[in-house]
């Protein structure tokens, strides 16, 4: 193994910029009303998916979580998964 694996800043960045709302013809915003799209991010139990495994970035991660809570909290979203 090479003793510099992992101090370079490129080896922490995913490829290709997967994240959905980076993308060019990705909406503006994550919006709390949009609740297909919100599924997209959670579990069948109800829980939000990691950003390594939706390829988000932070920010958009965030703005997701705090969609998700908005739409719990309205009523829009279960607290827990399908029952």
């Amino acid at each position: 193994m090479n003793p510099n694996y992992g101090k370079d800043k490129d080896d922490f960045h995913m490829v290709g910029g997967r994240c959905r709302y980076c993308a060019k013809n990705a909406p503006a915003v994550v919006d709390y009303k949009d609740i297909n799209t919100l599924q997209k991010f959670m579990s069948p139990q109800g829980k939000l998916f990691d950003r390594k495994r939706l390829g988000n970035c932070a920010k958009h991660q965030r703005a997701i979580a705090r969609a998700v809570k908005r739409a719990r909290f309205l009523a829009l979203l279960r607290y827990s998964g399908k029952q």
